[in-house]
């Protein structure tokens, strides 16, 4: 499957029937929704580090694979109502990453290094 693919299936089961533009409600669900799953991801790990000393198990890991596939869904559902599909965000962010590996500024400081 590719991004695309998944973009384009994982819509369909958007509440706001994927429409909306930047700034609508149905928008700004889904920037919410990244936040609260991206905490439930940070409060996941950081629980196990402190309850179990960073020790995780199967079941562990299928715990924070649920919370980081809810990430995946509204970040897609951010890029569709953007208009972005999600295969070119990834080249993009891919290129980018690539591009500072090349000169060497992976660790620098700052977004446009």
């Amino acid at each position: 499957m590719t991004f695309d693919e998944y973009q384009k299936q994982a819509i369909t089961t958007d509440a706001y029937g994927g429409k909306g533009g930047f700034l609508s409600i149905a928008f700004i669900n889904k920037v919410l929704g990244l936040a609260g799953e991206s905490g439930e991801v940070a409060d996941k790990v950081k629980k196990l580090q402190r309850n179990k000393d960073g020790k995780i198990n199967q079941t562990d890991v299928q715990e924070l694979s649920k919370e980081l596939g809810d990430v995946l869904w509204y970040l897609s559902a951010i890029a569709h109502y953007l208009g972005v599909s999600l295969d070119d965000l990834a080249q993009q962010n891919l290129d980018k990453l690539f591009d500072r590996k090349a000169r060497g500024v992976i660790k620098s400081k700052g977004d446009n290094r």
